[in-house]
């Protein structure tokens, strides 16, 4: 049997105790690596509406109709959903600050999918949006003028809606 001799705390450490264990080594890389994913995973994206529970950040009233609706998303915010488009612009026009990193989204209104407000096209439509403004969004050309909601609309710039700077893109 080996001899134990009792350790005497002196207060140092040995070399060796300075070294990390592989699972350790293991730790730190899968840390580092899910931090840099992150750092690189770039702007934030669209986040799921739930009409049924979310109300407008800045009329609030309940956002029910996702056709017509928009969001302001940051890392680590929670996202902000408006009812209509005129809602986003307001709340980007107060006096709350936006992150630099937000990015606005609106809702294609004929196929309901999220595209970047800096990306969208705008059109003053004859349809009753809930704030009034009659504003729509879509994605492209081609779904604008495949959407009958649009028909008989004016375009509308970008920088009409949101002003110069445009809306928030993260960019």
């Amino acid at each position: 049997m080996a001899e134990v001799t009792p350790h005497l705390d002196t207060g140092r450490r040995s070399p060796q105790s300075s070294v990390l264990s592989p699972q350790s080594l293991t730790a730190v890389a899968l840390l580092s690596s899910i931090v840099m994913l992150a750092c690189a995973a770039g702007p934030p994206g669209p986040a799921a509406l739930d009409t049924k529970t979310e109300t407008c950040r800045s009329c609030r009233m309940p956002v029910s109709d996702a056709r017509l609706a928009s969001q302001l998303v940051a890392p680590g915010e929670e996202p902000r959903f408006f009812d209509d488009i005129v809602c986003l612009r307001d709340f980007l026009a107060g006096p709350s600050p936006t992150d630099r990193r937000s990015v606005a989204y609106v809702a294609d209104h004929r196929t309901g999918a999220w595209v970047r407000a800096s990306a969208a096209l705008f059109t003053r439509s004859k349809l009753e949006t809930p704030m009034g403004s009659h504003w729509i969004a879509h994605a492209d050309a081609a779904s604008r003028d495949a959407d009958p909601a649009a028909a008989g609309g004016a375009n509308v710039p970008a920088r009409e809606i949101f002003g110069a700077a445009g809306p928030p893109d993260a960019r």
